[in-house]
Formats: C-alpha cells, sequence, structure tokens
C-alpha cells in the first residue's frame, strides 16, 4: 500500500510536469454574477472538459475560496460528455476574493482555473453639489460629496447643458467632465460656458452594480463668481495732513484688477496683535476710496487688519480674507495719578539732597503709554519757564533743592503730550505717631505689617522695605502708599524672598504734615541653626552619665532654638530619648547598664528645621568586686528568705501538713477535739449508730491487763463499783448503752489484776449530761506502743448525722462533784492547745 500510494503521488507529479497545458484546458469556471450586493448568494460551475479522460478515474474536483476549501459541490455529467461541477455559496462576505476549481489527484492538488468575485454596495446619489467661478483660472469650478464607500470602483461624471429658462428645456449640451480617480471636483472651462446664462449642473456616480444621479443645480455662471481678495495699504504721513487722533488708524485699500468692472462691497476686521481679544468687524465699506480712517481703537496699540470683497447687489461669493496688516494707533498723553515719596538729606546750611520717589497709577483703561517723567521746580518769584531738574524713563530721581525749598513738580509724557502735573510737598514731621507695629510671616514670599491707628486718623500711610543691611549691589528700597487711612495693615507680596533679614518702615500722612517714621524687622522665612552645639561628657558613673554643652551665639537670619532632643542607644539597639527646653545646658542620662557601650546624639530644633550636633560614644563604669559581692550576698540571703518563708507557710497549713504523712494522732500535739482518723478500704466496719435503738447498751470502758500489778484503791464517792486494773494497758473494750443505766455488778475488788481509771455515768446521748469519776493512781496508762484504735472502735469520736462530732458535755452543776477533765492523765497527755477543745467532755 506504501508503494501504490508513492508511485500515484509520482505519476501525478509527472503528469503536471509533463502536461501542464493539457491541464489548463481542462475546465473553466463559470460565475452566475462576477459582481454581486455583500451578503448576496452567488453560483459558480467548473466544467471539465473530455480532454482530461487521460486522468483515469482516481480523481475529484473540489473548490477552493481562499482560503479555504469547499468539499460540498453538486456533479453531473453533461450530454456533451464533459463533467460540471456546481458551488453555490450563500453569503458573500468579503469585498474582493478569488474562487477556484482544483483537481484533486493522489496526494496533488491542482488549480484548473480560478475567477475573482467582487461585492459591494450600488451608488449613492452625490450630495452638497457646489459651484463658483474663479476669474483668475476662467473656469466653473464644481465640488460634491461622495457619499459612503461602495467598496466597489465607482466613477462620477460632472454634466450639464445650456438653458435659456429655469433650467426646463435644454438648449445645448456640455462636454462632460470627468475628475481625476480620487478627487471630488472638476472644472468646465470657460469657452464651454456663457457667463450670464443659466445652466443645468449634476454629478452622476457610477459601479457594476448600478448608477445614482446628485439633485441638479441651476445657475448662471456669474452669479457664482468668486473675487480674489483685495490689498490693504498704510496711509504714509504727510505734513499737509494732520495726524490722526488718539486711537485711530489711516488706511486704504485696493481691489483685484481683473474685477474692477464689478461694483463691489468689502467688509474689514481687526484685533489687538497682543492679547485673546476676537475680530471685530466693519461691514459696509466701498470697493473705491482713496483713504479710511478706522477710529474707537485704543491708543498706542498695535492691530491685526484684513479685508475682503463680494458682487454688490448681485449674488456672489466672498473672496478670500486679505493678508494680514499691521497698524499702530496714534498715542494720547498719559492720563495717570502719580503716587510720591522722597528722602532727604542736608548737604550744607544752603543744600538739601532729595531723593524722589513715584508710581504712574492708570485712571483708565486706556490711559497712554508713558515715555518718560520730568521732575522741575516752579519759581515762586517769576513766570517763565520751569527748570528741568529730572528727565528720566527711571521710577526715583535725585537732585539737589536749595533748603527753603518746599515743593516740585512731576509730570508724565510722550509723543502725544503730558500728563497733569504732580506737585510734590516736602512735609515736615508733626504729626502723632504710629501704635504699636508688628509683622507676621503668613509665607516665605509675603509678609503681614500691622499697626495701631493714631489719633486723629490718617489721609494714609507709606510703607517701605527692603533688605536689612542693605548691599551696594543689592536692590533698592520698595515703598508704596495706602490711600485708606483706617487700615491697620496691609499685606507685603514685593520682592520678599525667604531667609532674608528685612526693615520695614511706616510713616502716617496727615492734611500738609506727616508723622514720624516707625521702622521694625522680619523674616518671611528663618534659616535652620547651621549646626547644633557640641556635645561633651563631665561625668560618668556606673549606671548613670552626666552630658554638656554650650549653646551656640545667635546668628542674623537664624530661627532661634526652641528646644533639645537626647538620642541615646545601646548595643542592643534600644533606642531612648527626652526632650528639654532651650534653656537646658546640660542632662543626666540615668538607668543606664554598668560596663555598657552607648551612642549618644543631641539635636538642637527651631521653628524652621532642626541640627544635629556632634555625637558622642560612652561607655559606664565597671562594678567593684567588694560591691559585686555585697550584690551577690544580698541575692543569696532574698532568696534564703524567701525560702524559709515559704517552708513555713507550707508545713504549717493543716491541708499541707495531712497530705505529707498518715493521719495518726499524736498524743503529744493533737487534739481529741479537731482529730478524725483516716479511713481506710480495709478498716471500713458498719457500726451501728449510737442513737441505734437496736444498740447494745455500753456502761463502762474497761482496760485489760496481762501483767500482775500491785492494786491501789480509787478514792472516790462511788468506789463500790469499781476494782483494781493493771497499770498496763492493752487495749479498749466498749461495752453496754451509755445511754442506760448501768445494771452489771462490778468486778471483785480482790481482783488484782485491773486497775480501774475512770467510770463514766450517765449516757452521751441522754437528755442529762454524762458524769466521770478519775482514779487517784499515778500509774502511767501505756507501758508500751499500742496501735491505735480503728475507727469502729472508737465510737466516742463517730461523727453525728450531721457530719459533726459530738462530744458529752458536763452539765455546769456538777462542778462540784467533778474536777476539770484537764487533770485526767490521759487527756492530758493528749492536751495540745488549751482546755478549748475539750470543754465539751
Amino acid at each position: 500500500m506504501v508503494g501504490l500510494g508513492a508511485w500515484s503521488l509520482v505519476g501525478a507529479a509527472l503528469i503536471i510536469l509533463l502536461l501542464p497545458r493539457s491541464l489548463e484546458q481542462c475546465g473553466h469556471i463559470l460565475l452566475s454574477a462576477p459582481t454581486v450586493r455583500l451578503g448576496d448568494q452567488v453560483t459558480a460551475s467548473c466544467v471539465i472538459t473530455q480532454n482530461c479522460s487521460h486522468l483515469g478515474t482516481e480523481w475529484r474536483i473540489v473548490w477552493k475560496l481562499e482560503p479555504e476549501l469547499h468539499p460540498r459541490e453538486r456533479q453531473r455529467h453533461l450530454p456533451n460528455g464533459t463533467l460540471q461541477s456546481t458551488i453555490t455559496l450563500p453569503h458573500v462576505s468579503h469585498s474582493r476574493v478569488l474562487l477556484s476549481c482544483c483537481l484533486h489527484w493522489g496526494n496533488s492538488l491542482q488549480i484548473l482555473d480560478q475567477a475573482e468575485l467582487q461585492a459591494g454596495y450600488p451608488p449613492t446619489a452625490p450630495h452638497n453639489l457646489s459651484c463658483l467661478m474663479n476669474l483668475t483660472t476662467n473656469s466653473l469650478i464644481c465640488q460634491w460629496e461622495p457619499g459612503p464607500d461602495t467598496h466597489l470602483s465607482t466613477s462620477f461624471t460632472l454634466k450639464s447643458f445650456k438653458s435659456q429658462d429655469k433650467c426646463q428645456t435644454q438648449k445645448d449640451s456640455i462636454p462632460d467632465c470627468v475628475p481625476e480617480d480620487g478627487q471630488r471636483h472638476c472644472a468646465i472651462p470657460r469657452k464651454h460656458l456663457q457667463l450670464y446664462q443659466n445652466m443645468s449642473i449634476w454629478v452622476q456616480a457610477r459601479n457594476a452594480l448600478g448608477t445614482s444621479v446628485s439633485p441638479k443645480l441651476c445657475l448662471a455662471p456669474m452669479d457664482v463668481v468668486k473675487l480674489e481678495p483685495p490689498t490693504l495699504w498704510a496711509l504714509e504721513p504727510s505734513p499737509a495732513v494732520a495726524p490722526p487722533q488718539p486711537g485711530c488708524l489711516r488706511l486704504r485699500w485696493e481691489t483685484w484688477k481683473p474685477s474692477l468692472y464689478i461694483e463691489q462691497k468689502c467688509e474689514l476686521r481687526h484685533q489687538p496683535r497682543l492679547g485673546e481679544a476676537g475680530w471685530d468687524l466693519m461691514s459696509g465699506l466701498p470697493a473705491r476710496t482713496p483713504q479710511y480712517e478706522l477710529c474707537g481703537l485704543l491708543p498706542s496699540t498695535a492691530y491685526t487688519l484684513q479685508m475682503r470683497c463680494t458682487r454688490w447687489r448681485l449674488p456672489g461669493h466672498w473672496s478670500e480674507w486679505s493678508p494680514s496688516l499691521e497698524l499702530t494707533t496714534a498715542q494720547r498723553a498719559p492720563i495717570v495719578r502719580l503716587d510720591t515719596w522722597w528722602r532727604q538729606r542736608q548737604l550744607d546750611p544752603q543744600t538739601v539732597a532729595v531723593q524722589l520717589f513715584w508710581k504712574p497709577i492708570a485712571l483708565e483703561e486706556d490711559s497712554g503709554q508713558i515715555q518718560g517723567y520730568l521732575v522741575s521746580r516752579r519759581p515762586s518769584d517769576q513766570a517763565g519757564a520751569e527748570p528741568i531738574l529730572c528727565d528720566t524713563t527711571e521710577l526715583n530721581c535725585t537732585f539737589q533743592l536749595p533748603s527753603e525749598a518746599r515743593e516740585v513738580i512731576l509730570k508724565a509724557y510722550n509723543t502725544a503730550g503730558t500728563s497733569h502735573p504732580t506737585r510734590v510737598v516736602f512735609l515736615e514731621s508733626r504729626g502723632p505717631p504710629l501704635g504699636r507695629l508688628h509683622t507676621t510671616a503668613r509665607d516665605p514670599h509675603s509678609l503681614w505689617v500691622g499697626w495701631e491707628p493714631p489719633s486723629p486718623q490718617p489721609q494714609g500711610y507709606v510703607i517701605e522695605w527692603g533688605v536689612s543691611p542693605p548691599s551696594p549691589n543689592g536692590s533698592p528700597m520698595t515703598w508704596r502708599m495706602e490711600h485708606n487711612g483706617s487700615i491697620a495693615g496691609t499685606l507685603l507680596q514685593e520682592n520678599i524672598r525667604p531667609f532674608q533679614l528685612y526693615e520695614v518702615t511706616v510713616t502716617p500722612l496727615y492734611q500738609d504734615t506727616k508723622g514720624p517714621s516707625q521702622h521694625i524687622y522680619a523674616y518671611s522665612q528663618e534659616m535652620a541653626p547651621s549646626h547644633g552645639p557640641e556635645l561633651y561628657l563631665r561625668h560618668i558613673g556606673k549606671t548613670w552619665a552626666q552630658l554638656e554643652w554650650v549653646p551656640e551665639a545667635p546668628e542674623l537670619g537664624k530661627s532661634p532654638l526652641t528646644h533639645y532632643t537626647i538620642f541615646w542607644t545601646n548595643t542592643q539597639d534600644q533606642s531612648f530619648s527626652t526632650v528639654l527646653n532651650a534653656s537646658t545646658h546640660s542632662f543626666v542620662l540615668r538607668g543606664l547598664e554598668p560596663s555598657s557601650l552607648y551612642h549618644v546624639q543631641l539635636v538642637a530644633a527651631s521653628q524652621a528645621w532642626a541640627a544635629n550636633s556632634t555625637s558622642l560614644t560612652l561607655m559606664t563604669l565597671t562594678l567593684e568586686e567588694s560591691e559585686l559581692h555585697i550584690l551577690l550576698g544580698l541575692f543569696g540571703f532574698l532568696v534564703l528568705l524567701i525560702c524559709l518563708c515559704g517552708a513555713a507557710q507550707f508545713c504549717c497549713r493543716p491541708s499541707r501538713k495531712y497530705s505529707l504523712w498518715p493521719s495518726v494522732p499524736d498524743p503529744a500535739r493533737s487534739s481529741l477535739g479537731s482529730w478524725v482518723p483516716t479511713i481506710t478500704a480495709e478498716d471500713i466496719f458498719q457500726l451501728p449508730s449510737l442513737r441505734d435503738p437496736g444498740m447494745p447498751p455500753i456502761t463502762k470502758i474497761t482496760v485489760l491487763e496481762e501483767e500482775e500489778k500491785k492494786p491501789r484503791p480509787c478514792e472516790s464517792s462511788d468506789s463500790s463499783g469499781t476494782g483494781s486494773l493493771s497499770t498496763l494497758v492493752q487495749a479498749y473494750v466498749l461495752q453496754g448503752d451509755p445511754r442506760v443505766p448501768s445494771t452489771q455488778p462490778p468486778p471483785q475488788s480482790g481482783n488484782s489484776d485491773q486497775v480501774l481509771y475512770v467510770q463514766v455515768l450517765g449516757s452521751p446521748t441522754g437528755p442529762g449530761p454524762g458524769h466521770y469519776l478519775r482514779c487517784d493512781s499515778t500509774q502511767p496508762l501505756l507501758e508500751g506502743l499500742t496501735p491505735s484504735p480503728k475507727s469502729y472502735e472508737n465510737v466516742w469520736f463517730q461523727t453525728s448525722p450531721l457530719g459533726a462530732p459530738e462530744p458529752l458535755v458536763p452539765h455546769p452543776e456538777d462542778d462540784s462533784i467533778f474536777e476539770p477533765l484537764l487533770d485526767f492523765p490521759l487527756l492530758q497527755g493528749l492536751r495540745v492547745s488549751g482546755a478549748e477543745g475539750l470543754g465539751g467532755f
């Protein structure tokens, strides 16, 4: 199979190479329409002739619509022996596409024929058709808008014909005007035109899908004539003609020479060359005039002028605006008010040096340009020319006057004349002074100056300010006059810079006099200190260090210090700081660690900025050996004391004591009133309660002896019921019910094996008190160690139903018979803390 496929591929290649012309003549494409509307359907057929019979049967026809293959085709054999393949494209979405009929034979694809398919839209009617007659080119130029793109090649033709009526009937045809590709205008030459005869004009658009025409335009060429713009000229000054008035311009213009026979009207527009003002239009100007004077303008101002013209009384188009002409209006005499101020200095008894300052204040919007100033002295004894003291363009002048001179005259002038004279009177200082003068810096470029107005109220104030001390090459003193005498301050913003010391002077002005000047010095913004004070170490200890510094002397223009900040850091990068008053010159660092390194920094701060001083590195002193021993001894003593206190508290608490050893009663250190033995699992014995009526009565406590001892009689008022017992006690035996009187006969008195220690009379649960009889025997109760009684054997200390022991309490009336129980040898040996716990026995 692989060999067969390779042979087919080779065979196809040989056929393509050896028989190319035969393959090209095998088939051709037929289209239902080569050009269609976008989105329409198109059908194509590919016919395979009988010349392709040598290809055999292993081939098929496929369609290719770039770049995609379309195998879905319909094939049929025609009666003439040819094979036809048909394909239908339902929607054509490209304006230009190439359709190919291909032969698929083996593994090769051979193009048999190709056809270009175009798609687009029919042309829309052109619109905005307009024409004008250009007398320069002697042609009628028409232009139009073509409309939206058709995606097809579209041609435009300008059509026209002559007509004697209102373009209803055609008289003579005019050759079509075809514009160049891409152009939307066309010109009809003069030889095809009748200037004063109507003609009909329209535009035709054509492409492969259709034709459209614009609305027709009916006109006479001279009715749409467009003239060339006129030329503007400025009138030269002439001695015979008076100069123009201030705010006026003189000019002339000439129309285009080929249009001299046409009656025209013109428009003139002008605007200031500088600024953002718009154009001002002057209409209805004649086309022929030797000169024209334009007034109502600003004096001494440059203007730009332009002009255009059109036919008058007949239809026509306005010409383009003429090239610009720039003229300057005539000047007028300055209309200003001059504010003046002066300084005087006595040179000698007969001469005074005067420095005069002034500022022009415009009284009108077009007050006129000032070219210079004149300062003259008005003679008081004779009329005539005033002697000129100064002729300058500056705003100040220095001159000398006789000591008796009291006034001068100041004027502003230009080529049109001089302003009204300003009388400058040198006033004497006889008025009341100002009150408190103060300044405040609003920002680095302004100063607020305030004062307390004097009484009576002045007519105005003169404020002067400048850098102090004044430098030879520095800016001169700046001044300003305030004409409102009721104000109490003003903001100075001119020539104010930061970090400069300014001297501010305020002088009140009165009628025919002035007050004394007040001075104050101020900064708009002060500089930070150039450097901080130098830091010294005065003393140092093991846990402290005393620092000292010398404050810097105040500097001119530098803001005074407000506070100090000390920073210190140890080797573990732990930082500490403190803020000190500006009047402080030393500080003690406390809480330092012995034998430790510290880095100290002092920062001096003002209202403007902060400046760092020199840094300092120090090390605290080391502890001495004796001090170290003392500290270690104190520390050890403190630890020992804490341990002893804890042990004492631990041992004295009963809860702690009982948790360390068994709860065995100690006759020497315990109390029978508070001792309750610990009951273990092996000692649990169910003993009937003493209040149980079924319990046998216990009437006596009997001590049993193993060894025989010499009896000793008991001395008691009731000795008949007792006998002698041995002094060696082995165990306690409980018998009978103590609540019931005893009926058992007493033991034999001759029994020498028993010693009677005590007899209990009464019942512990009875209503009456119990009675005890004590023997005077001094024989020890116990000779050897005996085990403690079990909980079920020690019935005396069994708890009551309420959970607390119920001891027998002796009746107070029996005190004459019974002595305190503390004399009982057994209980006396068990007493720990007195008789308080035995009061119930």
